[in-house]
């Protein structure tokens, strides 16, 4: 298959709240997203505080390139939970580093957006910023194995 690179810029930088990868209980975390004032100004975030909640793209820039998965694993590492595809879990060791995250909007303050519950660590670099609405959300019914409950439990 031919599929071209893409070559992505963060528009940000997360700084504060956790300095280390932990797994769980990230719920309380703060922190702070600050925009890249040589590309973006205060503009760019007008709006976004009227969302209670936006959604982060950022790279997971801790995990080695030879860390990174591309077939199957047990969610960290349990035996006690299945086997499964990398694409069939959250893991940051997946082939582009790329994480996703919910967190809710605490206040916007110039260049900076203040978050909590947002799972990526000081100094991260922020690849997008969407405000989270309702309807880009699941329709229907959602289902997950036991598995994913168990492991997401103590996360936020």
């Amino acid at each position: 298959m031919d599929v071209e690179p893409v070559d992505v810029e963060p528009v940000g930088v997360v700084v504060g709240g956790r300095a280390e990868v932990v797994d769980d209980d990230w719920g309380p975390e703060r922190a702070v997203i600050r925009l890249d004032a040589g590309r973006f100004g205060p503009e760019a975030l007008y709006g976004l505080e009227d969302f209670s909640h936006l959604e982060v793209v950022y790279h997971f820039d801790r995990v080695p390139a030879d860390a990174v998965k591309t077939g199957a694993q047990h969610p960290r590492g349990n035996r006690d939970w299945p086997l499964v595809g990398i694409f069939a879990q959250r893991g940051k060791n997946r082939p582009n580093r790329l994480g996703v995250s919910p967190c809710r909007v605490v206040k916007v303050d110039g260049l900076d957006v203040h978050v909590e519950g947002l799972d990526a660590v000081d100094g991260t670099p922020v690849l997008d910023i969407k405000p989270y609405m309702r309807e880009f959300g699941p329709r229907g019914e959602v289902r997950q194995p036991e598995w994913a409950s168990a492991l997401m439990r103590d996360y936020y």
